[in-house]
């Protein structure tokens, strides 16, 4: 695959969006001058967090100019009460209008709920005023699904959601392999399905902490995967950047992909992941200016 073009990465990073959780609000207020306005950012369901601390956290987001995107943890949910209280509560204190739904990590139901598809039945969303709704994508599969049940679930969770007269978005789970989410990429279009893609790529971190995430979230992390992401399982001290991931995502995507960005999952920091963004941009135009010198 040819090296991509300084437009390829342009247009691959101009939507980017980070994963921010309540906890690293301040290093987010830190480095907000360094954002776009209207980033989206995402604040993930953590058990250590309480609502307070998650709603916290969307105010912060909406002070500082951003769009806030908080998760919802299906399973984690105890009532419909409870979900209901806190959509309310982000809607008049954050302005928010997008959220991610997951069903979470639960082995069984602390509440009602289930799985993602049934808080987007009850319809307390878009009463809410959430007009954009994130679902899970899976490139590299489901522990729980085969292939063929996970497409009908993301198929019938995108159709659930505009019929209620909202946007589906699907973000996925970052990975190491560029061709093994190209290749979803194209199957997911191949299926009718059109939304837009944020997918998830690993910021740079440690090694160590990379594989630690990796073995955390269920993340494929072999030693052929983490070679075609440039790292060498001989070499596990020191940092990585997903330089390759990019590189080769950036150049394979065409037209026919539709809307991809990157969603960033910033493992060392959010000033180290905007250090990496900013680099990598300077980088792709410094090749682009040699190319037409020559």
């Amino acid at each position: 695959m040819s090296a991509p073009t300084s437009l390829q990465v342009q247009a691959f990073l101009d939507a980017f969006s980070l994963e921010v959780s309540a906890k690293a609000m301040p290093a987010l207020g830190a480095e907000a001058t360094r954002i776009p306005r209207g980033t989206t950012i995402s604040i993930p369901w953590l058990a250590s967090e309480d609502d307070d601390a998650r709603l916290a956290a969307a105010r912060r987001v909406r002070e500082l100019g951003f769009e806030p995107m908080p998760h919802l943890s299906a399973r984690r949910i105890g009532s419909r009460a409870v979900l209901e209280r806190f959509l309310q509560r982000a809607a008049n204190e954050a302005g928010v209008a997008q959220c991610l739904v997951i069903a979470g990590d639960l082995a069984s139901p602390a509440g009602p709920f289930a799985d993602s598809a049934c808080i987007i039945k009850t319809g307390l969303l878009e009463t809410s005023g959430i007009r954009i709704v994130a679902i899970g994508g899976h490139p590299e599969g489901h522990p729980a699904m085969r292939a063929e049940e996970r497409w009908q679930v993301l198929e019938h969770k995108c159709r659930a959601i505009e019929a209620r007269g909202m946007a589906p978005m699907i973000i996925t789970q970052f990975a190491f392999d560029a061709g093994i989410v190209l290749d979803w990429l194209h199957a997911l279009r191949a299926r009718g399905i059109v939304v837009p893609v944020l997918v998830g790529v690993p910021g740079p971190a440690s090694i160590a902490r990379l594989l630690r995430y990796a073995a955390m979230c269920g993340v494929g992390a072999s030693a052929s995967m983490l070679a075609r992401y440039g790292i060498s399982i001989g070499r596990l001290l020191g940092t990585a950047g997903p330089e390759v991931f990019m590189d080769r995502m950036a150049a394979g995507l065409t037209e026919d992909h539709g809307l991809v960005s990157p969603h960033f999952f910033p493992f060392g920091g959010i000033a180290q992941s905007l250090d990496w963004i900013g680099h990598y941009r300077a980088q792709a135009s410094a090749a682009c200016r040699s190319q037409v010198i020559q």
